[in-house]
């Protein structure tokens, strides 16, 4: 039987960077992702952390090979004409696994098929195929259509992965700065941003506002992007911690549209956070707080895949007492609130 006709669509998606808890990073990537009956294909994948081969920071040059071969004007790199449609986002190795499936034609269509999970030459279909996934057959003309965009630059702009520091204190700004040049992600420290060219200010995607910059400031920075005649996000920091402030950064430069974010709210209190979903997708929650001695502790309060719709998860007391934050992270997706204390009496 004929696999019956899907849409296909391509459009921007990230994946948010991070400086976990155990000091590990996460690089931050923009792609785009596939869209297949109005819906990004990798949202089917609920527990994967992975990236399209379509992404902005490879060389035109890959670019094209990639666009080439999903369009069958080139051999399948890999046995039985299988591509990779999502791979690793830190090193795109296979051995680190990788979503692949059947590209064939079929008159003018472009089918894809026996979707599964690879970490070698050969996919084994029956312990690691994606059996709830396809087949898929697109029609030439929309599929065409879509991937020679990219060649041809009609594409969505990559978004802005440069952020503009205003910080009084030079410590924090500094650590926060090394930290996302880690990840990928350019960052400037400055005082206030009446010295910056016009042209200059067009460039960044957001501009971050430490705890210690005050409403004049803020409202000085503001005006300052307003005459440049650029809209950008304006982050609070909510704590001076590295971590929260990735998250929070992370989630100002994530220009998608809402339904295409996996993480929807978040709220968190000294006894539970309130977490919701718009797909299945694996979730960890971390709290971070300042101690009596100013050093960061970082503790992770859950880990596990969520169904769509809203959830509520009971916290550790302790590790939200005080002065803290809430951090959620999904596949592309980062939240991050202040912990709400019930006031005494």
């Amino acid at each position: 039987m004929a696999a019956p006709y899907a849409s296909f669509g391509l459009a921007p998606a990230t994946r948010a960077g991070a400086v976990l808890a155990d000091g590990d990073v996460q690089v931050h990537r923009d792609f785009m992702d596939f869209v297949v009956d109005g819906h990004p294909l990798l949202f089917r994948l609920s527990d994967l952390d992975a990236v399209s081969p379509l992404a902005s920071d490879i060389p035109p040059a890959i670019l094209t090979e990639q666009v080439r071969g999903l369009l069958l004007e080139s051999d399948a790199p890999l046995p039985g004409g299988r591509y990779v449609i999502y791979g690793c986002p830190e090193c795109a190795d296979l051995a680190c696994g990788a979503v692949t499936a059947v590209i064939q034609r079929d008159g003018d269509d472009f089918v894809w098929r026996d979707f599964a999970w690879q970490t070698g030459e050969h996919a084994d279909l029956a312990f690691n195929g994606y059996h709830g996934i396809g087949p898929y057959r697109f029609a030439g003309a929309e599929y065409r259509a879509a991937l020679a965009a990219l060649l041809d630059g009609d594409r969505t702009a990559p978004a802005r992965r440069r952020v503009l520091l205003i910080g009084a204190r030079v410590a924090l700004p500094a650590r926060l700065a090394a930290a996302l040049r880690t990840i990928g992600i350019g960052a400037d420290i400055a005082e206030d941003a009446a010295a910056v060219p016009a042209d200059e200010l067009r460039a960044y995607g957001a501009v971050v506002f430490g705890t210690a910059v005050t409403e004049e400031q803020r409202s000085a920075v503001r005006r300052s992007f307003a005459d440049a005649g650029v809209d950008v996000p304006h982050v609070d920091g909510l704590a001076p911690i590295v971590p929260v402030l990735v998250a929070q950064i992370e989630h100002a430069l994530d220009g998608g549209p809402d339904g295409r974010r996996r993480l929807a709210r978040l709220t968190a209190t000294g006894a539970a956070a309130e977490v919701e979903v718009t797909s299945a997708c694996r979730v960890r929650l971390t709290a971070y707080r300042v101690d009596r001695l100013h050093r960061t502790r970082a503790q992770d309060v859950f880990d596990g895949v969520l169904e769509p719709g809203a959830h509520r998860i009971a916290l550790d007391a302790g590790a939200v007492k005080g002065r803290s934050c809430l951090v959620a992270r999904a596949p592309g997706s980062v939240l991050a609130v202040a912990v709400r204390h019930r006031e005494p009496g």
